[in-house]
């Protein structure tokens, strides 16, 4: 699969490069589950298994720092804090974690443009999620970090996390078992879950390489040169319409409040779901990294088919609009309105329904599997009045 515009930008869509290392290594108990599952080194239980992974926020912490440049507001980076522990929690859930997780930070940042305000707003941004997260029966605590001033390695200020959890090995969510014959439930990445304070925009933390360049205008490359590689064909580095304090078109957010939109974490729901409902859940996938390709690397002989999709948000709208992005790469790089995906059998679908419904995300099915046109997986998508294929070779 190829992205043009975002490979143009120094960045893989597909990361075809890295899976060729590690798809050929040890994939670990589980080697069809959405994250990689070891025995339990920790204590020694043959009847536990061990999971880890680390992820960050990403480019998104730069918007931040435009933000906090240009308003001197520095608790836009609480949202940072959030996004970073998302992209690990939300894909530890996928392999049917809901408890016992244990969560670190690294935050390497520039002191002279990230000074002492930022970084304590970080911090208790990070506190101030973790115990919304166990409000709402998420067992996770905090680990500590790190603080690293790295100058001369990042102009502005990344933050990554990492996670570790505990589970029973028979409560693993393994994806090989997503098959012909099921239906797939989307759950939206936009609107007010009754856990957030304000509506969200759907962006998450994918993709904010290529939104940020294409929605962004030059007035950001010529003042903030620190945060863009200067070897990327100056075409692609800031050339959209906006500044950030304009108003998204269809939305009541404006530029810069739905590209900073925290990511929104499904594990208030997915507890719920996972407590009373396990045996239901055939398969959990979440799009992030790939988008709505994402799916594609998970069973065997699935042809999945996507063809009613939750309404596509502006900002999506309004990225495709302002850069002529393919609506075939859209889909590759971002989520386009649904960020986990809950695969069971149709017969269940009402079931899980009605427990997605009181935490006030939209939720429907979006499509269904069905056998594959030869060996390998493939996907069929139908959406902005288009349809398009993919497949793990293009």
């Amino acid at each position: 699969m190829s992205s043009e515009r975002y490979s143009a930008r120094g960045v893989s869509s597909d990361k075809k490069e890295v899976h060729a290392v590690v798809d050929s290594m040890d994939q670990g108990l589980f080697p069809g589950a959405f994250c990689k599952v070891t025995e339990d080194y920790l204590t020694g239980d043959p009847t536990k298994c061990n999971l880890i992974h680390a992820d960050g926020s990403g480019t998104k912490s730069i918007l931040a720092y435009l933000q906090y440049q240009e308003t001197g507001d520095a608790s836009v980076f609480r949202g940072i804090a959030q996004d970073s522990i998302v992209m690990n929690v939300d894909d530890l859930l996928c392999a049917g974690v809901t408890e016992r997780i244990l969560i670190s930070s690294t935050v390497n940042r520039n002191a002279r443009n990230f000074p002492g305000e930022a970084l304590a707003e970080l911090i208790q941004g990070t506190e101030d999620f973790l115990c919304t997260l166990r409000d709402y029966g998420v067992d996770i605590v905090s680990g500590g970090g790190e603080t690293a001033d790295v100058g001369d390695l990042t102009g502005t200020v990344t933050v990554d996390s990492c996670a570790v959890a505990v589970m029973n090995r028979n409560h693993v969510v393994d994806n090989s078992r997503i098959c012909p014959g099921l239906a797939i439930i989307g759950i939206a990445s936009y609107g007010k879950a009754i856990y957030e304070n304000v509506e969200n925009s759907g962006i998450a933390s994918n993709g904010l390489t290529s939104a940020r360049h294409d929605l962004l205008s030059p007035h950001y490359r010529e003042k903030y040169s620190e945060t863009y590689d200067p070897k990327t064909d100056s075409s692609y580095v800031y050339c959209g319409p906006h500044r950030m304090q304009d108003a998204l078109p269809h939305s009541d957010m404006t530029v810069g409040e739905a590209l900073l939109s925290p990511t929104r974490t499904y594990a208030p729901v997915m507890h719920q779901l996972l407590t009373n409902h396990r045996e239901e859940i055939v398969g959990l996938v979440h799009c992030s990294g790939g988008g709505q390709t994402k799916c594609i690397r998970f069973g065997e002989g699935v042809h999945f088919i996507k063809d009613n999709f939750l309404p596509v948000p502006p900002i999506f709208l309004e990225i495709q609009k302002v850069s002529g992005t393919s609506i075939k790469e859209m889909h590759q790089v971002f989520n386009m309105g649904h960020r986990m995906e809950v695969y069971c059998l149709p017969k269940d679908v009402p079931l899980l329904l009605a427990t997605i419904e009181p935490f006030g995300i939209a939720a429907q099915v979006i499509g269904r599997t069905e056998s594959s046109r030869g060996p390998e997986n493939h996907i069929t998508l139908e959406n902005l009045d288009e349809t398009v294929e993919y497949s793990l070779e293009g």
